[in-house]
């Protein structure tokens, strides 16, 4: 199904402006389809002033759909009787005199014209399901007659409102709470949900009659204003505004959008939704995260104190042999370290590698026998590593990189090249070094090096592969590490 933008640049002349106003209306019109119980389609005319292009469309929460398919990639020609084709023409909203028969389904239809500086760039058309239509109860009036307004705000440009920005995941919808406003803020309508919202935060009667925004703000503590505007101002109905309520452990986010005809301020409609729990929720995930970095954090500082224990003891022993063995136990417990160091300053089990791998090779850089005289570089970016993976893999690049330098180097002047390449979720690491290369008779299945050992566990625990062998670029060596970096994880 080609998207909006696809079918605009495709088969339209609407400039950009046009298309920005198109899609300001579709990012807010879930409103509309809920008051009116209707299905909506938007209709871009083409090139051809015959034809015109379905561009998008959306379903209500509040009632049944009545279009069954996705009739977005559409076309329809130019007919007289077509209510899109007349209401494009005309400028005014279009409706049948009778029910149309989509998939069985009675159906009746309006053309709502969408007029941007004077000219009609696009219909909106509804679909309203007439299948089992009764005497609408009171919700369903109060729906219905704001849907009607909001249509002819549509026509008449004044809805949607430019820098009205819609958390689609957050801002309440009509299902959540629907209150109803006269042009004084008095309350003429609240749905069940919007009644129950506000005993939640400490009402005890009823808000038909009421002037909102005066019996929101007596019922906040003195201590508490709204996050984020002040209550009168918020629920005055003079401008879509969006707040949010607390009491005590009771939070309500609202958003209130003016009606208006003629240019003339008739009312509004608020729309609230208890998010009580839903901050409960955040509130215990802040406390989670919170208590993961912290242990993050405690177990870089036991690593780093192990570190420094390590480093002290082989300042006091004699033993050549001893000291680099302490010196490279110190450079893996290090290497640890930096991982929880990064840990600890992310909001997730996701780690950013390449501040990780800077570290490392300026760690082993320090520590190496040779590090006067080395450099290291790192070439290309690793990206995003889980948490589980960056451990092993930090050690590998240690073990790898710390090799390169004493062995590869081997107290001569030189270059170590870090190299990672990413190939979908599978990771490519080549350590080059352009130094005096491996013995001939080096075999590195064979060898009974404790890094080498190190570096192939790790690898088969990643499900990877690990090959070392002479530099096929010129002088020196080269290992190449492959490793799986498992599924995708969802950042927080």
């Amino acid at each position: 199904m080609p998207s909006m933008s696809e079918i605009v640049s495709e088969h339209t002349e609407l400039s950009e402006t046009e298309y920005a106003w198109l899609k300001l209306l579709v990012a807010d019109w879930q409103l509309l389809a809920d008051l009116s119980f209707s299905d909506l389609v938007l209709w871009v005319p083409d090139r051809d002033e015959n034809v015109y292009w379905a561009a998008a469309q959306i379903r209500p929460t509040t009632g049944p759909t009545c279009l069954v398919d996705d009739v977005v990639g559409d076309l329809i020609a130019y007919a007289p009787e077509h209510l899109v084709s007349e209401a494009f023409l005309s400028g005014k909203i279009t409706q049948t005199s009778e029910g149309k028969l989509h998939a069985g389904i009675p159906v009746a239809v309006h053309a709502v014209p969408v007029p941007y500086h004077g000219r009609v760039i696009a219909v909106l058309e509804q679909h309203t399901s007439q299948l089992g239509v009764r005497m609408p109860s009171q919700l369903e009036r109060a729906y219905l007659e704001t849907a009607a307004q909001l249509a002819g705000m549509i026509t008449a440009g004044q809805f949607p409102v430019p820098g009205d920005a819609t958390n689609q995941m957050l801002s309440p919808r009509v299902g959540d709470g629907f209150i109803r406003l006269d042009a004084d803020g008095n309350v003429v309508y609240a749905s069940p949900n919007a009644l129950s919202a506000y005993r939640r935060i400490g009402l005890i009667g009823d808000l038909l009659d009421e002037h909102l925004a005066s019996l929101s703000a007596d019922l906040m503590p003195t201590s508490v204003v709204p996050v984020d505007d002040s209550v009168q101002s918020a629920l005055s109905g003079r401008d879509i505004r969006r707040a949010e309520l607390v009491s005590g452990e009771a939070h309500m986010l609202l958003r209130t959008v003016p009606l208006r005809e003629d240019a003339h301020r008739v009312g509004a409609i608020v729309l609230c939704r208890d998010v009580s729990d839903l901050r409960i929720l955040e509130r215990e995930l802040v406390t989670k995260d919170a208590t993961i970095r912290e242990i993050h954090h405690r177990v870089k500082n036991n690593l780093q104190t192990v570190a420094a224990l390590l480093r002290m003891q082989a300042r006091r022993i004699d033993s050549p042999e001893a000291k680099i063995a302490l010196a490279d136990a110190m450079s893996r417990v290090a290497s640890i370290a930096i991982v929880h160091e990064t840990l600890s300053q992310a909001f997730d089990e996701v780690v950013e590698f390449d501040k990780v791998a800077d570290g490392l090779l300026r760690m082993v850089g320090d520590v190496a026998a040779a590090a006067a005289h080395a450099s290291t570089v790192r070439i290309g970016t690793f990206g995003e590593v889980s948490a589980d993976v960056a451990t092993g893999l930090s050690m590998v690049l240690t073990e790898l990189c710390q090799n390169a330098i004493e062995h590869g180097l081997a107290d001569r002047p030189g270059r170590v090249e870090v190299i990672p390449t990413t190939m979908g979720r599978r990771l490519r690491v080549e350590i080059v070094d352009d130094g005096v290369g491996l013995p001939p008779d080096f075999d590195p299945a064979g060898s009974r090096s404790l890094g080498l050992s190190i570096v192939r566990t790790l690898v088969a625990e990643l499900e990877g592969t690990f090959d070392l062998g002479p530099n096929p670029a010129g002088q020196g060596t080269r290992a190449v590490v492959e490793i799986s970096l498992g599924q995708p994880r969802r950042r927080q």
